[in-house]
């Protein structure tokens, strides 16, 4: 983790973009993939950069200029966390670990590039859109309005005539206090920089990033239907000691709104339930099944229980020092089977960097072994569904000769189709490089589409995730053979959950859009991922909120352990049903019914709008919408109440009329307001996904 000396840094980097890596060197064409160039630009003008590197000491390359490929230095930390990542091995900045991030403490660097002033300019501008996103989702939410457009209006010009030069509501993001005053820091810092007053810019833009933070609207309801996961850790499972502890876990879970429980079930190859397949369970939890319990606690609570699974991932030489065990230990699968490890192009077992040992996907016995585990775990307990992790080959660099997959087993078998030994393959070979890494991306993509028929053979119920990279597709492939697109095109995966960990709001949209343009067009449902370590937990409110305003149906969270008490008031008092009375569908389980009520969420925003002399549409552009949208919300309701593939496809073909015109219908608002106009249509959007994979569980 690349930590960087905060009270040398000028404001604009008291938040940084997330780099994805694999803790693994080298890493300059990753980070030149996705850095955010203004913010990091800063960074590397300041030079004052140290590194923590993973969940153990790294050797990591850091940037001395803009160039990527160039001037790269090697910097090694230890990494000091206990806590066990899903498949999360990667390279984050530094943020204050305050409520509110600190700000710089001394005299900050004086110039601005324009790369830079751009980069503050967007991250403010997204920061009051969401802020403004939020406030109006909960004075909708916590309001008594009519969910019907056409009554709205007309309540509006009855009361127009009474009093025909009645003003917008107080309540109108637009002239509410925060709104106006972040406004006007948000003109002082534009102004600022035209005058190239860069320490005044500095300090406009630190005061109403600040003024957001700290009025953002946590004091109430305003989240809609949606997933909310969490991963359950195995450090935190460990030290429960037993079912009572862990019943108060869940009892904290409950109450602050989550209905999605991964629970580490296999990790580094041991489990957390004495198993008949697996050869060993993990010996700080012997005496009791942490398994049953936490299905049972989830079920009591209406929550779901997953099963986290390690899958390729094998062996984790911090785990060895953990449980006394030698440093080279391969854990209790390999030490039985070493035939079936993953070597490099070296014949090393652990990874030099994660220290890390793999399973060998080309090995038929290690699928079969695998799958036998899986099927235990979904017929023995009753998991509502089960996550794929580490469902790859380690991290590669072809173009240092780090690559993986040259067990004898998979040299075997590639010669037999190519007549070609792979560990004489190199990687300017372009055609037979590439054959190479087609079969080793063919043998994971072949483990889950077996795993997946055989789950749902023995349970249609079952949900099957997994936790990915969200890498570019070419690159994703070169360096781990991870090829997710393919599984949920095929169907062979309901939930895509995309690790998109970032220390600021922008760098975890940044990770996020590329993956939601690809789920607009494959049915399974897609759940972007936060990492809550070191993360200040009103930017973890924001990045919430950031992916409530995109397409997406949900969020999940890293780590249970890194939930802290401030945090879960927070969920606690904005997220969740009123109470114990109500409850809210998931969306994975109950599409349809979600669809419908997150429709009548998005009525409430418009109605409450109307109501308070706030939307501005004229006619006939008015009565059109007001038409469609109340007709639209009457077929959601009808097809909620009676699921079948007719009432779906009426509802679809409606939706998609009414978002055909919908831009039109809003035009004139969205002059004023385009981000909230686009976070109406891509809500729309998520309504249309949902619809999506209700009709296919259906039609299955």
């Amino acid at each position: 983790m690349i930590k960087v000396a905060s009270s040398l840094l000028p404001a604009p980097c008291s938040l940084l973009p997330t780099y994805k890596s694999d803790r693994k060197s080298p890493l300059p064409a990753l980070i030149h993939k996705i850095a955010v160039g203004a913010l990091m630009s800063t960074l590397l003008n300041v030079g004052v950069l140290s590194l923590e590197a993973g969940a153990e000491a790294a050797k990591l390359k850091v940037p001395k200029s803009l160039d990527h490929q160039e001037n790269w230095s090697e910097i090694t930390d230890p990494y000091s966390l206990t806590q066990d990542n899903p498949d999360q091995e990667f390279l984050v900045t530094k943020a204050d670990n305050l409520e509110i991030p600190a700000e710089a403490s001394t005299t900050p660097k004086i110039a601005l590039t324009a790369m830079e002033a751009t980069g503050m300019l967007q991250e403010l501008e997204g920061l009051l859109n969401r802020f403004e996103s939020a406030l109006l989702a909960a004075e909708a939410a916590n309001s008594d309005v009519d969910i019907s457009i056409s009554a709205a209006i007309q309540k509006l010009l009855a009361e127009q005539v009474i009093e025909p030069t009645k003003e917008a509501s107080s309540s109108d993001s637009s002239i509410n206090p925060t709104v106006v005053q972040a406004r006007r820091g948000l003109q002082n810092f534009q102004e600022a920089i035209a005058k190239r007053d860069f320490h005044q810019a500095r300090r406009e833009w630190s005061q109403t990033r600040r003024l957001l933070w700290d009025n953002y609207p946590i004091d109430r309801k305003l989240a809609q239907p949606e997933i909310r996961a969490i991963w359950l850790d195995r450090g935190t499972i460990v030290r429960t000691k037993s079912e009572k502890d862990l019943a108060k876990l869940f009892d904290q879970l409950a109450a602050a709104g989550f209905n999605t429980v991964f629970f580490e079930t296999v990790n580094a190859s041991y489990t957390i339930y004495p198993s008949r397949v697996a050869p060993e369970q993990n010996p700080l939890v012997r005496g009791w099944d942490p398994l049953e319990a936490a299905v049972k606690l989830a079920h009591e609570r209406e929550m779901e229980l997953h099963a986290w699974v390690w899958i390729f991932a094998a062996a984790n030489q911090r785990h060895n020092t953990i449980l006394n065990q030698p440093a080279d230990y391969l854990g209790p699968v390999l030490e039985a089977h070493p035939d079936w490890v993953n070597l490099d192009h070296r014949g090393r077992k652990f990874h030099p960097d994660t220290k890390k040992a793999f399973l060998d996907p080309a090995n038929p016995q290690v699928q079969r072994y695998l799958i036998s585990l899986l099927a235990e775990i979904a017929s023995e307990y009753e998991v509502d569904g089960i996550q794929l992790d580490y469902i790859r080959y380690p991290f590669q660099d072809p173009n240092v000769n780090q690559t993986y997959g040259y067990s004898m087993v998979a040299r075997q078998r590639f010669h037999r189709k190519t007549g070609v030994d792979p560990a004489e393959i190199k990687p300017s070979d372009r055609n037979l490089w590439r054959q190479w890494t087609d079969f080793r991306t063919q043998q994971v993509d072949r483990f889950v589409a077996s795993a997946s028929k055989r789950l749902r053979r023995e349970n249609p119920d079952l949900l099957l995730s997994t936790a990915v990279f969200p890498l570019p597709r070419p690159e994703r492939i070169q360096r781990l053979q991870q090829h997710w697109e393919k599984w949920a095109e095929q169907g062979d995966i309901d939930l895509i959950v995309p690790m998109t960990y970032a220390l600021e709001t922008n760098g975890l949209q940044q990770l996020a859009e590329p993956v939601l343009n690809f789920s607009a067009r494959n049915p399974s449902l897609i759940l972007p991922g936060i990492r809550l370590l070191q993360l200040p937990n009103i930017v973890a409110v924001d990045q919430i909120q950031l992916l409530r305003d995109l397409p997406v149906g949900g969020y999940a969270l890293f780590a249970f352990e890194n939930l802290n008490d401030n945090l879960h008031d927070i969920f606690r008092r904005t997220q969740g049903a009123e109470d114990d009375s109500t409850s809210e569908p998931v969306p994975y389980r109950q599409p349809l019914k979600t669809a419908a009520d997150r429709y009548e969420a998005l009525l409430r925003e418009w109605c409450f709008l109307l109501e308070n002399n706030q939307l501005k549409i004229q006619d006939p552009a008015l009565s059109e919408w007001s038409q469609k949208a109340d007709a639209l919300n009457t077929l959601l309701e009808s097809m909620a109440e009676e699921p079948s593939t007719k009432n779906v496809l009426r509802a679809q073909s409606a939706l998609l009329s009414f978002r055909s015109r919908f831009q039109k219908w809003m035009r004139e608002y969205g002059k004023e307001k385009p981000y909230q106009v686009q976070v109406w249509d891509n809500r729309l959007a998520t309504i249309e996904r949902l619809l999506n994979y209700g009709k296919l569980k259906i039609e299955n």
